[in-house]
């Protein structure tokens, strides 16, 4: 049926060799040329999936009523001290706020003045309590060092503290831990160490947690989705502002950027991560397979301008009917050059069959165009209706890969049977003077033959054991576990999850009224999977007569205190060290012939003072650094803590009520899970549950498991269609049942097998390796058919044949071109990688293994 169109065709292009290959060349150029001009990449990872389906409705839904909730960047500032990350957060949120090129929205909400005023009046009532009663018992500590905020203060207080141990007014022990404290810091700072001392710690008397000493600042990031990394410009500012205000870790500080916009970016970066070396071992691997294939440098040279002309017109093709790519259509590329260059390996060792047989090369030419017109033809047809079964599915993506690879496939044929001959009729490549198939596999040949009953009952029980496993086949629909956890965005995120308060794995739903969304915050709450569930109104705090009488009376008690009539002037060099050295004195004063721990410290500070006394101006500069900036920042907290108003609904900040509410009146409603935020199935309870009360729920929870099922189901429906597509065209084809099944049957078996093998190696699907499947099954197709189509024409003892040859190279320079991807330091580029090269290994063992004893089996029941 296909051979006179085939073969006619490589006759005409070998007739008019020169103009074909000129043509080819000149589209080709036309599509080199097009594409730079032309190409755009849209890396929102978003517009993969279909719009329309409901879960991505009330996305947008969400969206749109809050817009300031898109394109975040999380920057993470921890410090050493709480007073040092309140430093870091109020001058790098300055320093980012005036971009508005770059951040039209800039959030602190834990600094925003509402809360530093108010904050005491969101604690329990008992931490409150504590708080004030603290802050009362270190008021004869406070006093001094308010009225003087520098070293000379400090150590004035500390003397004065110490006047009271001697006339027994008070005990040494009381002072141990300002002590050590004071005097690990001077430790630092007199070798010339950074250091920063925590008054926080020192007045509450409890160490500060993470929750104290972290601070987040969200910025939304303007954004070129034309750049691989298209929030890389925002980013990058962000750090060289941070690097300016000398917020580094040798300054106490550490700075951190994760959220949406730097997890998308750097995951690309790790894409682009050693690509050059993988490139360039890709190419080694196909170059050397194509040596082994065809041991001719001409006959390589054809293929690989045909692979690259194919490949630059389908790159054209596809910016002109999609318009741009994705991070999944461009993926395109290696579907292309995998069957590109099978198709390419097949007719050139048919071709060097040919030759060998004929001796010229317009009848080896010819010969090769008779021989693999149907197989090639129907191959093409094939892949190019899988991938085109891609299209009808809601992963967006995946229809625009399956509308390019699908067009690829047609496009490679047509240039395997134009250019391909026409080259080769230019190139006049060498004869051949011994047989291309293997004749050393003639044994193998044999005992395929002998032991076919043995072999396919023994391939039947393997394909059951792997029928068997395939249950536990299961799909990674988490996407931090395709990226690299060394990356700082990743990293990051990890840390934060640690945190119920700022784990990303909260829910949101959007409600008409403030009213509906209380009614929903007190249904969601007594969920067992539910934490806790915020709303506008959460930010009204309980009890707050109580709360706000203990703090009067404690701002009563501290008001001369905190804000003394005289504050001294600044310090001179030698009013600090006279300081030093009363506080010296004082310290060994009270700690002569004693001998406890807080005498020990009392000791150990002394020596410390002593050695501060004789520093140089930096050791006085790292000291001063120390101690005063912090003192200052913990004594403008407490003036500002200590003077709340009560709050209702009126005076909340007009940033914080956009945040929960939208201008038409529609409510938000935050839900924070209950348990581990890293454990996939208790983060999938937590979605349903809040589903099952409130349909139109969004959030990471939501998005990543609603996600997991569009790809799966999208691969599914897709198959079938390829399946039911690939069926017809095979029945259309070769005519008979039979044919088909044998055709079918090897094809199920490689699926069996890759699957099973993944499930004992602990290889999951993903969101990654998953784009390998279509690959393989258009490969898989394509060798099962030579087969076929070589047993229809009287083939036998395939294994010596130039068909096996064809197809173990083939498979070969697929595998140890893309298999490289396995080397990658992207982990979902990685698995790809893997699942490949797994895959290919079965296919070759079923083609080559399994194929010809059941092809044998079947002749011999026809013949009986």
């Amino acid at each position: 049926m296909w051979t006179p169109v085939f073969s006619t065709l490589v006759r005409i292009c070998c007739r008019h060799a020169k103009s074909v290959v000129v043509a080819s060349l000149i589209a080709a150029g036309a599509a080199v040329l097009y594409v730079p001009q032309h190409f755009e990449m849209d890396s929102n990872a978003e517009n993969l999936i279909s719009e329309n389906l409901p879960w991505r409705r009330n996305q947008a839904e969400f969206d749109k009523a809050f817009p300031q909730r898109n394109n975040l960047t999380l920057v993470v500032i921890d410090g050493v001290t709480p007073e040092r990350a309140q430093e870091a957060a109020t001058a790098l949120r300055g320093a980012v706020a005036a971009r508005k090129d770059l951040f039209p929205v800039v959030r602190d909400i834990q600094g925003d003045p509402f809360f530093a005023r108010n904050g005491l009046l969101f604690l329990p009532i008992d931490e409150v309590r504590d708080m004030t009663q603290h802050i009362i018992m270190a008021q004869p500590f406070l006093g001094p060092l308010a009225a003087d905020p520098s070293v000379r203060g400090i150590m004035d207080g500390l003397s004065t503290a110490l006047l009271g141990v001697e006339n027994s007014a008070a005990n040494l022990e009381d002072l141990e831990r300002p002590l050590s404290a004071l005097s690990d810091t001077l430790d630092k700072t007199t070798s010339g160490h950074p250091a920063f001392l925590s008054w926080q710690a020192l007045i509450t008397g409890a160490a500060p947690t993470t929750r104290e000493t972290r601070r987040l600042i969200e910025a939304q990031a303007a954004l070129d989705y034309g750049r691989l990394a298209p929030g890389s410009v925002a980013s990058e500012a962000v750090r060289r502002m941070a690097t300016d205000l000398k917020l580094t870790p040798e300054q106490g500080v550490s700075v951190r950027l994760t959220g949406p916009v730097p997890l998308a970016d750097e995951e690309f970066a790790t894409l682009l991560d050693r690509v050059e070396l993988l490139i360039a071992l890709m190419m080694l691997a196909i170059l050397l397979m194509l040596w082994l294939a065809v041991r001719s440098p001409k006959i390589i040279a054809a293929i690989l301008l045909t692979l690259f002309a194919g490949l630059a017109i389908t790159t054209a093709f596809g910016l002109l009917a999609i318009g741009r790519f994705n991070v999944l259509s461009v993926a395109f590329i290696p579907l292309f050059v995998g069957i590109g260059v099978d198709f390419g390996i097949q007719y050139c060792v048919r071709y060097r069959a040919e030759r060998h047989a004929h001796k010229e090369l317009d009848a080896a030419l010819l010969g090769a165009g008779v021989s693999m017109g149907p197989p090639l033809t129907l191959a093409a047809a094939a892949t190019a209706a899988c991938f085109f079964s891609l299209t009808p599915t809601d992963y967006a993506g995946l229809a625009q890969l399956g509308v390019i690879a699908g067009s690829g496939m047609i496009v490679a044929f047509l240039l395997s049977g134009t250019m391909l001959p026409a080259l080769l009729k230019l190139l006049q490549p060498k004869g051949e003077q011994a047989e291309i198939g293997f004749a050393r596999l003639a044994c193998v040949d044999r005992f395929l033959s002998r032991r076919r009953r043995e072999i396919l009952v023994g391939s039947a029980l393997l394909a059951a054991i792997g029928l068997a496993l395939l249950p536990f086949l299961s799909f990674n629909a988490d996407p931090l576990d395709l990226r690299s956890q060394q990356t700082e965005s990743v990293a990051t995120l990890l840390d934060l999850m640690k945190d119920p308060d700022t784990s990303p794995n909260t829910i949101d739903v959007l409600l008409p009224s403030v009213a509906s969304a209380e009614e929903i915050s007190a249904r969601v709450s007594k969920l067992p999977e539910v934490d806790r569930a915020l709303t506008l109104q959460s930010f009204i705090p309980d009890a707050q007569p109580e709360k706000l009488a203990l703090i009067s009376d404690a701002a009563m008690l501290l008001d001369t205190t905190l804000n003394p009539f005289d504050v001294k002037p600044p310090p001179t060099a030698a009013e600090t060290k006279a300081s030093i050295m009363a506080a010296k004195d004082a310290l060994r004063r009270v700690a002569r012939n004693v001998q406890t721990t807080a005498a020990q410290a009392a000791r150990n500070l002394a020596d410390r003072l002593e050695k501060l006394e004789s520093a140089d101006e930096m050791g006085f500069s790292l000291t001063n650094n120390a101690l005063v900036p912090g003192l200052n920042t913990v004594l403008a907290q407490l003036r500002t803590a200590l003077a709340p108003q009560p709050v209702t609904a009126d005076i909340l900040p007009a940033e914080l009520r956009r945040e929960w509410l939208a201008p038409d009146g529609q409510a938000r409603v935050q839900v924070f899970m209950k348990g581990d935020a890293n454990d996939d199935a208790a983060v999938k309870k937590f979605a349903d549950a809040i589903r099952a009360v409130a349909a139109n729920a969004t959030g990471a929870p939501i998005s990543t498991e609603e996600s997991g099922r569009t790809v799966v189901s999208a691969f599914v429906r897709a198959g079938m269609l390829s399946l039911l597509a690939m069926t017809l065209l095979l029945v259309i084809s070769l005519r008979k049942s039979l044919d088909v099944i044998l055709t079918l049957i090897p094809l199920f078996m490689i699926g069996i097998m890759t699957f099973a093998t993944c499930v004992v190696l602990g290889l999951d699907l993903n969101f990654a390796n998953i784009i390998v499947l279509p690959l393989l099954f258009g490969i898989g197709v394509a060798f099962n058919i030579y087969f076929i189509m070589s047993w229809r024409a009287g083939g036998r003892d395939f294994l010596q044949s130039s068909l096996t040859r064809a197809v173990v190279f083939s498979a070969a320079t697929t595998a140890s071109g893309f298999g490289m991807l396995w080397l990658s330091s992207h982990p979902g580029t990685a698995s790809m990688g893997e699942l490949l090269s797994i895959s290919l290994l079965w296919t070759l063992v079923t083609t080559l293994f399994f194929l010809p004893p059941l092809l044998e089996s079947v002749s011999r029941e026809a013949r009986t």
